[in-house]
């Protein structure tokens, strides 16, 4: 038996609660995970709130990352004691996930511990930091290098955007933070970020080309966000949308993109490949300052889920949240 966030809907409606498993309940897969830690992520806290329909079948155990140690394996590429990893895979969605003290998925889906991290530390970053590093390396494959000029995080103050201003910032570049919570300036300076605006500059109607400022951003909020961002993105830039916070649609323009070369890259974490994956965890073990992840998560229990969730639901909760499974 194992403890885990269960999440389940009847006749009576939508149900979470923190309750006591068998292990003949994981679905099918070939490597049994002993789960150290685990995290909470925005989608995470939909599933768990039941706000989004983030859940595609029942029960269902939440947790789009996990991180620990393989007990029982048919891969050939893990054994039993490996150190391993899982972000995405669509783990907590129509597969059980992380929040849960055994989990079992298919090989594929892991890759290794990189030894310079813990699994604490491996689920600090987590998808956020994951996502953050494929975001920049999608700016630097496009050109965008410090001296083109400010880059732009929107969300400053999400899992994503602040490990994107630690990365950027480590990089050399000049981090310019969106952020609706400008009393958190002093925090996000601390991690890197040269300038703060008020989200509110860039979240309403805008005009299809206004005045050039950045030369890349890391968008994770989208809507008319988005489109104001890639508005004022200068020529040749690059923009890399990784998240909806604001909402899925893009009420913009072709201007920007046919009248100054604008790229749009869309950074996709959940099916990435897995050489991929490899070399993005490669990069956040150089480019990312494990010094500031005492400062970006905090870290709750398996019985501080549910109540996080909501808080996290909420606008809350800053940075990361980091679950400890065993307690």
């Amino acid at each position: 038996m194992f403890n885990g966030i269960l999440i389940d809907k009847d006749d009576s409606g939508y149900h979470t609660r923190l309750t006591s498993l068998d292990e003949a309940q994981l679905p099918a897969g070939d490597v049994t995970v002993r789960v150290a830690y685990s995290t909470l992520n925005y989608k995470d806290a939909l599933a768990i709130t039941g706000r989004g329909p983030i859940v595609r079948s029942f029960p269902m155990v939440p947790g789009v990352d996990l991180a620990g140690t393989v007990e029982h394996s048919s891969n050939p590429d893990f054994q039993a004691g490996d150190q391993v990893l899982l972000n995405g895979w669509g783990v907590g969605e129509g597969h059980w996930g992380g929040l849960a003290q055994r989990a079992r998925v298919e090989g594929k889906w892991l890759i290794p511990l990189p030894p310079a991290f813990s699994a604490a530390q491996a689920m600090a970053i987590g998808t956020a930091g994951y996502t953050a590093m494929l975001a920049v390396m999608a700016l630097e494959k496009n050109g965008v290098t410090p001296d083109k000029g400010d880059v732009l995080v929107t969300g400053a103050n999400g899992g994503v955007g602040s490990f994107s201003i630690a990365i950027l910032a480590r990089l050399g570049y000049r981090v310019v933070a969106s952020t609706g919570r400008v009393d958190q300036s002093e925090y996000l300076k601390q991690l890197g970020a040269a300038e703060i605006i008020d989200r509110a500059t860039l979240s309403e109607p805008g005009r299809p080309l206004a005045k050039e400022r950045w030369a890349g951003a890391i968008d994770s909020v989208g809507s008319h966000t988005l489109a104001n961002v890639c508005a004022s993105t200068r020529y040749w830039g690059t923009v890399a949308a990784c998240g909806l916070a604001q909402g899925m649609d893009f009420p913009a323009s072709v201007a920007p993109f046919i009248l100054r070369g604008v790229t749009l890259a869309g950074i996709d974490s959940v099916m990435r490949p897995r050489q991929d994956r490899i070399d993005a965890w490669a990069r956040l073990t150089t480019d990312l300052d494990p010094a500031l992840l005492a400062l970006i998560t905090h870290e709750i229990g398996l019985s501080e889920v549910i109540d996080t969730a909501a808080r996290l639901m909420d606008g809350q909760v800053r940075g990361r949240v980091v679950v400890d499974t065993q307690r």
